[in-house]
């Protein structure tokens, strides 16, 4: 195994579309939602630890989750679980890694990827990794992922090729024409038709030295921040300088402050049974189905004239329902949420909601 590969596994978001089962105390990413016994972060990273060393694995995460992730996660030191005090989006977590892994080897490749998807073709998965950090190893470039679409999907941003012309002799990298930000129906409709844009599937990979360059021209003073830690970095010293350079750093996104901007951008263009499971109707779509596209989960569920819904009950919990179709209805913790399929990313603004008229409680 390359020693210089290392992985940055993103593991800092609250899930809130999918309240009521994902909550700020927990939220999906530490959650088994897929009833496989592992939850989404520890399949991620016993997917990346089949091409990276354990020990050049990191998570960033929220302050609030260190004891889960060590718990979930006790092959880790923590030194490898980076904390963030507050959330200020992936730009400033990635900058974090970046100085952390420059302080063990510079000569670093780097994969950096959400902890929240679904990979079904994971062999296929992982020989794309594997030729991405081959690819960035020899080449100054900045690669993401991009997904064959199958559908005009509304809730995943796109990347638009230049000419589908193989780079490197290899058929599946392209040069990066655009990015574009979830679509509305009709424009998701043109690029699904088009051909030429793929869905982004978030997933980044790079050479440390090639992603340094990029944070000092396109975003200098999230870099210089960062930088100035270079002497507390493992060290007792390094929570009170990222507590310190937090409350001063920019919310950012690395699509947004760097990928949409630099000119050595690529997609590896690839299918790997890809999911972002960010949504209820997302998780539907991968989970085992009854005759009517039903996704039901709990011993005491009776399903009448029910169609394309899904459904998640405590186990022992009686529950009837009749004549729905498309329909979210999940409970957890004594709360119910019934929603309909079409309507749910409305559900961040359910719970944006309920937190200004009965504060975290429920959250």
């Amino acid at each position: 195994m390359n020693k210089n590969n290392y992985c940055v596994i993103m593991a800092g978001g609250v899930g809130s579309r999918f309240w009521p089962l994902s909550k700020q105390k927990k939220p999906k990413q530490f959650l088994d939602i897929l009833g496989t016994g592992r939850t989404l972060l520890q399949m991620t990273f016993d997917r990346f630890k089949q091409v990276c060393p354990t020990e050049n694995i990191y998570i960033v995460t929220s302050l609030n989750y260190n004891e889960i992730v060590k718990e979930q996660l006790p092959e880790l030191k923590q030194s490898q679980i980076l904390l963030e005090p507050v959330r200020r989006n992936t730009a400033p977590c990635i900058a974090y890694a970046n100085y952390k892994i420059l302080k063990h080897n510079p000569e670093a490749n780097i994969v950096t990827a959400p902890s929240d998807h679904l990979i079904i073709k994971e062999k296929e998965f992982l020989k794309v990794i594997e030729e991405g950090l081959e690819f960035v190893s020899n080449k100054d470039a900045l690669l993401t992922l991009g997904i064959k679409p199958s559908r005009p999907e509304t809730g995943y941003g796109y990347i638009q090729v230049v000419d589908n012309k193989p780079i490197n002799g290899n058929q599946q990298i392209s040069k990066v024409k655009t990015f574009t930000e979830k679509p509305n129906k009709e424009l998701a409709q043109v690029f699904y038709e088009s051909g030429e844009f793929f869905w982004n599937a978030g997933i980044f990979i790079w050479s440390l030295k090639s992603i340094k360059q990029a944070f000092e021209t396109f975003l200098p003073e999230v870099n210089a921040l960062f930088e100035e830690g270079i002497p507390v970095y493992d060290t007792e010293k390094e929570n009170e300088f990222i507590s310190k350079t937090y409350s001063e750093c920019k919310n950012i996104s690395i699509d947004y402050g760097i990928m949409e901007n630099a000119e050595n951008v690529f997609v590896y263009c690839s299918d790997f049974g890809w999911a972002d499971l960010g949504t209820w109707g997302s998780l539907h779509e991968n989970l085992d189905k009854d005759k009517n596209n039903n996704s039901i989960k709990g011993n005491n569920v009776f399903a009448y004239n029910l169609n394309n819904c899904i459904v998640k009950m405590p186990e022992e919990k009686l529950v009837v329902l009749q004549g729905l179709q498309d329909y979210i209805v999940v409970e957890s913790d004594n709360i119910l949420l019934v929603c309909k399929k079409e309507d749910e990313q409305e559900i961040k603004q359910y719970v944006n909601d309920i937190k200004l008229k009965l504060g975290d409680k429920y959250l």
